[in-house]
């Protein structure tokens, strides 16, 4: 037999990839026709003014076929640059700027010029399970770092992980699995706790653009060294529906991004052109819609805690932008519950076992008796179909 990584060989299966194998093959009646709450990702298309602006890219512009800048075409890194700047009230430069094919290999671009085999990453739980599996992947310690019932990290607790292998303290606000955003003043005390002791704050905002305030998530870009210790990581994939092709952004300094160009060169060589034409015009033409998107997601949100509030078993510990984090009432492992759910209520969601350890020494809200609900999918009615179908489950 070929050898295997084992440390690919070491990490679990794609979650999502699993919990659509357990619909494989199964039918369900027209009267309840299966809720897919498992992916965070939209599936109706862009708008169609993008769409048309893409399609035009590809019959008219001959570079749209062509490599590019591994580090992603300039007029789209000026257009972030300037926009974020603006947004939140800093400084920050087109060089500290990189696009790159999706927010996954933007976490995986940095986190590959930060650790290596051996080193060690703080992750709050529940985590992203594919920032699990890159580390694992590539021989990185992840130490998982407990949250109470508000599923939100403590610096202090986190202090007490550091070691001398420590290399970064990841953050996800708003938060996947969890739902839940990171207050400012918490995202502050991560820098001030990373630039202390030497390491990288990765912050990964994948889905501010559906943040419940307008103001800006954050402060950190208002430090004129913030580079110095922050590494901002974004996607396009939710906000113009671009899932498909494979955009998001990097932001981190100079020296950094020189280490990342070598990364990104050896996997993709740039990130493609059709995906940042659409990004490009999206950022310059799609902000007043965007805004409503935001509005209907909130709206979700609104609808399915109603819904939670009519079902005393459960308990929703949090909900914002795509999900909802929920604790069942079952005697019986989450990833049992949610193959239940499948068949006895037709909801597909994802267990909280795909997104850390069973019991985290110290936390509480542990994988077993959790559920991830990803609603951006399900409208304000069918939110409420949900919650029906959870009510006429039995404990």
């Amino acid at each position: 037999m070929q050898p295997i990584n084992p440390n690919v060989r070491g990490t679990f299966p794609p979650p999502v990839m699993e919990a659509r194998r357990w619909i494989a093959g199964k039918s369900f009646p027209p009267d309840r026709p299966l809720i897919n709450l498992s992916q965070a990702a939209p599936v109706d298309p862009p708008p169609e003014a993008l769409k048309q602006a893409m399609a035009r890219a590809v019959m008219e512009d001959d570079a749209t076929h062509l490599y590019g800048p591994v580090l992603g075409n300039q007029d789209l890194r000026d257009e972030l640059a300037s926009q974020w700047s603006k947004a939140y009230g800093g400084t920050i430069r087109p060089a500290q700027v990189a696009v790159t094919a999706g927010c996954n290999q933007a976490f995986c671009a940095a986190m590959a010029t930060i650790a290596g085999p051996g080193d060690e990453v703080i992750l709050p739980l529940p985590c992203y399970f594919n920032h699990k599996m890159w580390l694992d992947m590539q021989g990185v310690a992840t130490v998982g770092l407990p949250t109470d019932d508000d599923l939100l990290p403590d610096p202090e607790r986190a202090a007490h992980l550091i070691t001398e292998r420590t290399r970064a303290i990841v953050l996800v606000t708003p938060n996947n699995p969890a739902g839940v955003e990171y207050p400012p003043a918490l995202i502050a005390a991560f820098r001030d706790l990373a630039r202390a002791h030497g390491l990288a704050l990765l912050v990964d905002e994948t889905y501010r653009d559906f943040h419940s305030s307008t103001d800006a998530p954050h402060d950190l870009f208002t430090d004129p060294d913030w580079d110095e210790t922050l590494v901002h990581l974004y996607s396009f994939s939710k906000a113009y529906r671009l899932t498909g092709h494979r955009v998001g952004a990097l932001m981190a300094s100079e020296a950094r991004l020189a280490e990342v160009e070598k990364f990104l060169d050896t996997v993709a060589i740039c990130p493609p052109q059709v995906g940042q034409v659409g990004a490009l015009w999206g950022m310059r033409n799609l902000s007043e819609w965007l805004a409503g998107e935001r509005l209907e997601i909130l709206a979700r949100r609104d609808a399915l805690i109603a819904g939670f509030q009519r079902l005393p078993d459960w308990q929703l510990l949090g909900c914002g932008a795509y999900f909802a984090y929920v604790r069942h009432p079952f005697d019986a492992p989450s990833d049992t519950v949610a193959k239940r759910l499948v068949d006895d209520a037709g909801l597909l969601t994802l267990p909280g076992t795909m997104f850390g350890p069973l019991k985290p020494e110290g936390g509480s809200g542990q994988a077993e008796a959790t559920l991830r609900i990803a609603f951006a999918n399900a409208d304000a009615d069918g939110l409420a179909e949900v919650a029906q179908r959870l009510a006429a489950i039995t404990p």
